[in-house]
């Protein structure tokens, strides 16, 4: 997959230095993964939410941080649509974001 934009992720983690191995662990996992369908992501990462639109949400540093992407399974594009804390995570709107 190809993941769009890392750059996202290290302005993240150069603010919450704990979240970076956690980080680059998924960004080397998700770059390397093939997935076709939200299937292929839970099998993986079991304790990923599926949302509607091809969205999924990941749990970052033991659900310390979230992270959702936007995934096009035919063009194999991962596009971060959020990285943030838990307590942010919660004043969004997951589909609008």
């Amino acid at each position: 997959m190809r993941v769009i934009a890392k750059k996202i992720l290290g302005e993240f983690w150069e603010k919450y230095t704990d979240s970076e191995e956690s980080l680059k662990t998924w960004y080397k996992e998700a770059s390397k993964a093939n997935w076709n369908s939200p299937n292929d992501i839970k099998a993986e990462y079991t304790k990923a939410s599926i949302l509607k639109s091809g969205r999924a949400v990941f749990n970052i540093c033991g659900n310390k941080y979230r992270l959702i992407v936007e995934i096009n399974y035919l063009r194999k594009w991962v596009f971060i649509r959020f990285i943030g804390t838990h307590k942010e995570y919660d004043k969004i709107d997951t589909q609008k974001i």
